[in-house]
């Protein structure tokens, strides 16, 4: 497991340019957190890294939204927060190859309908700031942290 403190928004922003220039060719995100923890400014961050243009909207009520990427390929943002049972995932015609990333909010709301899971983050209000906790899912989650700064204060690394 890897941890940061994100004392600033701009934290945020890096963390999620961390994630997009070590990510593997296709990956599972989990975001985890409480209402306003900031699991759709991450996913947000990630995505503009990844080249993502226009507006960025958070899933909430259209369940997923659908981005394309500067290397061709596409990522999905879901927030499965307004889900009763994950059967109901089955109506969003979700194929688990057609995207390079997903990036799940409330997974736990999915559970047994969605691809297994490469990376967990876990985020939750600390004071002024965010604390983040990576920790890996699979043998390519482990891959991915293995190629992030080992925690800490994101303020002094950028990326390049």
């Amino acid at each position: 497991m890897i941890e940061f403190f994100l004392a600033q928004p701009q934290d945020t922003d890096l963390l999620g340019q961390w994630l997009a220039a070590t990510r593997p060719p296709h990956a599972v995100v989990e975001l985890r957190g409480d209402l306003g923890a900031g699991k759709s400014t991450l996913a947000r961050a990630l995505l503009r890294a990844l080249g993502v243009q226009g507006n960025v909207r958070s899933p909430t009520y259209t369940l997923v939204e659908r981005y394309p990427l500067s290397d061709g390929k596409e990522a999905w943002h879901l927030d499965l927060y307004r889900i009763g049972q994950a059967e109901e995932l089955d109506f969003l015609g979700l194929d688990e190859g057609s995207a390079s990333l997903w990036l799940v909010e409330w997974p736990e709301r999915g559970a047994g309908a969605l691809p297994p899971t490469d990376l967990i983050v876990a985020l939750e209000i600390e004071g002024q700031g965010r604390r983040a906790r990576l920790g890996a899912a699979s043998a390519a989650g482990h891959e991915w942290l293995e190629r992030l700064p080992q925690g800490g204060d994101l303020q002094a690394l950028s990326v390049g």
